[in-house]
């Protein structure tokens, strides 16, 4: 595959499956006396015929997952909004704190540049940290 021609087409995806609405216990399918089955599930059997019917437990319980296909077209849609409205906060932070940058342009001769590229390297700092620091140095030297 070229880098340039890969398309979701070229990744094989497994279909998804479908989630039953309810998840029991789960029943063994053989006929079994209840002497042989393991305590646990004895009194789990119990326990389950004396609960009220699982139908008005789950009545106050919120699911996680919305019962109609509105409502989570609905809540997709609201999530989308408010991380759309997340990205344009962002964007716009990171446009006032470049605003309140002012970059200057210097072209350097090639061996003042190696000199600085040098410098910074030696002194684990960035370029810009040196030349901030230089044209700042020269300006209270000559006081501005």
């Amino acid at each position: 595959m070229a880098k340039g021609h890969t398309t979701v087409s070229d990744f094989a995806v497994a279909p998804r499956r479908s989630r039953p609405v309810e998840q029991s216990v789960t029943q063994p399918t053989f006929e079994t006396n209840a002497a042989e089955l393991p305590t646990e599930l004895r009194n789990a059997d119990q326990a389950q015929d004396a609960a009220p019917p699982r139908a008005e437990v789950d009545k106050p319980v919120s699911r996680l997952i919305a019962p109609t296909e509105e409502a989570r077209r609905e809540r997709a849609t609201t999530r989308a909004l408010q991380r759309e409205d997340s990205r344009i906060r962002l964007r716009d932070l990171k446009r006032a704190r470049d605003r309140s940058k002012h970059y200057v342009n210097c072209a350097l001769d090639y061996d003042t540049k190696t000199r600085l590229q040098k410098a910074a390297l030696e002194n684990d700092v960035k370029m810009t940290v040196i030349m901030k620091a230089a044209i700042d140095q020269f300006l209270k030297d000559n006081g501005y």
